[in-house]
């Protein structure tokens, strides 16, 4: 009992009950036990495990080779301690001071972001419009002329759909037997148009090449080829035109009016030759290459490399995406310093208390203090291989000796 109450006293373990007791502060109001709890447990613990190990220390004295250094370092030990324990109380400000700058700093990020976000979905259709602008006016790929080309073909194989349907309705129910109907027959009967309205224009190109070309031998042999497509498409398209516009004809012209099948296929070939002129000097003749090089797999553009820097093609402006990307950089360099500013005080507790312990055992310090960031946190394989090299180090004197 006489030993038991010897080592209870040694170790003030009574005072640094009571101590830790006090700084839990079960009993105290709430906003006063979380300021104990979080100024004084660590300290009281770190200066607990600090004064157990000086006393182990102490008999160690006289068997140590180097009393003298093993001294100052208990001492700066012990000042790295009280150094630590100030650190922390004021790393707990500081963190509370970090935290506020970056939670207004995340609110200014957003009020400005949610502005310029705004701002530029607000400009986004200005910016379209001139950079389609732009690219409408530097050479290239004349995609509206092959747009407009496409829905030309498609409005004519609308229209000549909608004329032809009762005369092929009527011929392929002769021809099968059965009525046909015009929901069966108009979704064939429009892809068939559309296709002899780009083969018409895909032979008007081919015509025009070879002219250039003065190809004679190409000439004689597209032209008769046009002649035919010209033929097909007056006879069976622009013919049932013409027809629908007779009665139109004889309402102005006289109750004895007959056009007769030569006025027919003259009025229908006019037509032909006018759409076909108007619709190939505005927008056919730099579509329809195009088209042809798409259908051929050869492609379209220019191979040449280009002069100069690449417009920006992005949704935002390029200063939205670099202020971003420096939004970015800020939230990662914020964030850093919040993580250093919450972990780095208590752990410099925690390494204030083990350097109390690698003092008793290896006679070193295991960290150095003070910890400035969270990079200074060693690995525990990097503090094992230390550990063993000091080791190392004071038994090769010793061996030597």
């Amino acid at each position: 009992m006489e030993a038991r109450h010897w080592i209870s006293l040694v170790a003030l373990w009574t005072p640094f009950k009571a101590a830790f007791a006090w700084g839990w502060g079960s009993g105290d109001a709430i906003w006063l036990m979380l300021l104990k709890r979080t100024f004084l447990l660590l300290p009281i613990g770190a200066a607990f495990m600090g004064y157990w190990t000086t006393v182990l220390s102490i008999p160690t004295i006289l068997v140590r080779s180097r009393r003298r250094t093993f001294v100052s370092l208990m001492l700066v030990t012990w000042w790295d301690l009280a150094r630590s324990t100030f650190t922390f109380w004021g790393g707990v400000f500081r963190f509370a001071l970090q935290l506020f700058v970056s939670l207004l700093g995340a609110g200014q990020m957003i009020l400005m972001g949610l502005w310029t976000l705004v701002a530029e979905l607000f400009l986004l259709p200005f910016r379209f419009v001139r950079r389609m602008g732009s690219n409408v006016m530097s050479p290239g790929v004349p995609w509206i002329a092959v747009t407009m080309t496409f829905f030309w073909c498609v409005f004519e194989a609308i229209i000549f759909t909608f004329v032809t349907t009762s005369l092929v309705i009527d011929t392929l129910s002769n021809l099968a037997g059965t009525q046909l109907t015009e929901t069966g027959i108009r979704i064939p009967l429009f892809l068939f148009m559309l296709f002899i309205a780009l083969g018409s224009y895909a032979v008007l190109s081919s015509f025009t090449d070879a002219v250039k070309s003065r190809d004679w031998g190409a000439i004689v042999k597209i032209a008769v080829i046009e002649s035919v497509a010209l033929f097909v498409e007056v006879v069976f398209l622009y013919r049932e035109f013409v027809d629908a516009l007779v009665p139109w004809f004889a309402q102005h012209a006289g109750a004895h009016f007959d056009l007769g099948i030569g006025g027919t296929l003259a009025i229908a070939g006019l037509v032909w030759l006018g759409v076909r002129s108007l619709s190939w000097f505005l927008f056919a003749g730099a579509g329809t290459p195009t088209i042809l090089a798409i259908i051929q797999r050869q492609g379209v553009g220019s191979r040449a490399p280009e002069v100069g820097p690449r417009p920006a093609s992005g949704l935002f402006s390029e200063g939205f995406t670099l202020r971003l990307r420096k939004e970015f950089d800020w939230v990662a360099a914020e964030g850093q310093l919040l993580l250093d500013a919450f972990l780095v005080p208590p752990m410099q507790m925690v390494a204030a208390g083990l350097n109390f312990v690698t003092i008793l055992t290896a006679n070193r310090h295991l960290l150095d203090l003070p910890l400035r960031s969270v990079r200074d946190f060693k690995d525990a394989r990097a503090l094992q291989t230390e550990l063993k090299t000091s080791r190392l180090a004071e038994v090769r004197p010793r061996e030597a000796a």
